[in-house]
């Protein structure tokens, strides 16, 4: 089991490792350039290539999807009940208590422990997360809703053509699988990378609340994600996907976002930051369990 654990966290870890050392030694990375690469072309073509190569079907596809809603808003609904107890912003800090680093560090994680079938699943969760982060994220910080961004995202044209040919049965031509797959292949190494980038560049500020709320969102995730799996009657791999992308720290995305709409974005960097290394800390327990 150990052996196994290593095999799963150690990949992950190195990636990381990779984009955080290059930070630290000052050498260049556009950020911008490999996130608009990866959000408009490599994660599309990730998703259709494994939706129609694993050949999800549409039960498993429609069941994970309600339960990775389930779990945003359970997520909302707890975290905006604390944090408002605690006199703190709601539409500051709910957003990165809602929103997971699902892509970054889920769908590697969900890959390398569950295989294709998990990555599968766990882009049902990643594809939701997205959607409400670019709406209802976007909407908290901004304080109003962007449709036509919704309907600029690639990945959601990738999704319904995955399921078109999952309905259908039609077989696109090799030359077209192949593309995608190729392109597809670099968004999980990027994205790894660019987290490592990330926690290099980012600053922690008010420490305590940070601490705090980072322990909370690993917590909740966990706990959501084993009563709705046992709610949804998920076991095996659907189980352990939905637990694992449930856990995942503060996406990065809440930090672009609070920045741009200045929402605190040092509170915020370090929800990220100390969430993530807590999560790193904590991965052998978590697929320990989860396995």
């Amino acid at each position: 089991m150990i052996g196994d654990l290593f095999s799963i966290i150690a990949p992950v870890f190195i990636c990381a490792g990779i984009g955080f050392i290059w930070a630290r030694q000052d050498h260049p990375y556009d950020t911008n350039l490999v996130t608009t690469l990866v959000t408009n072309i490599g994660a599309p073509c990730l998703v259709f290539y494994t939706l129609v190569d694993v050949k999800i079907d549409i039960e498993a596809f429609s069941t994970m999807a309600m339960a990775s809603i389930a779990a945003t808003a359970l997520f909302g609904i707890i975290s905006a009940v604390i944090i408002k107890a605690l006199g703190a912003n709601l539409r500051t800090f709910v957003p990165s208590m809602m929103f997971t680093n699902c892509g970054n560090m889920g769908l590697p994680l969900s890959l390398l422990a569950f295989g294709d079938p998990g990555l599968a699943l766990a882009i049902v969760f990643f594809m939701v997360s997205a959607v409400g982060q670019f709406t209802i994220g976007m909407a908290m910080a901004s304080g109003h809703m962007s449709p036509e961004k919704l309907a600029r995202m690639p990945l959601l044209y990738a999704v319904a053509a995955g399921l078109a040919v999952i309905v259908t049965g039609y077989r696109p031509p090799d030359v077209f699988i192949n593309t995608t797959n190729l392109l597809g292949g670099m968004t999980i190494p990027l994205m790894l990378i660019t987290l490592g980038i990330s926690l290099a560049k980012l600053k922690v500020a008010s420490f305590g609340r940070s601490i705090g709320f980072s322990v909370l969102r690993l917590v909740m995730g966990v706990a959501v994600g084993v009563v709705l799996a046992d709610l949804f009657g998920f076991t095996g791999v659907e189980r352990g996907v939905l637990i694992l992308q449930s856990a995942m720290p503060v996406a990065v995305f809440n930090y672009l976002f609070a920045v741009r709409y200045d929402r605190a974005p040092e509170e915020v960097a370090g929800m990220v930051v100390i969430s993530t290394a807590l999560s790193f800390a904590t991965l052998p327990a978590l697929l320990w369990f989860v396995l």
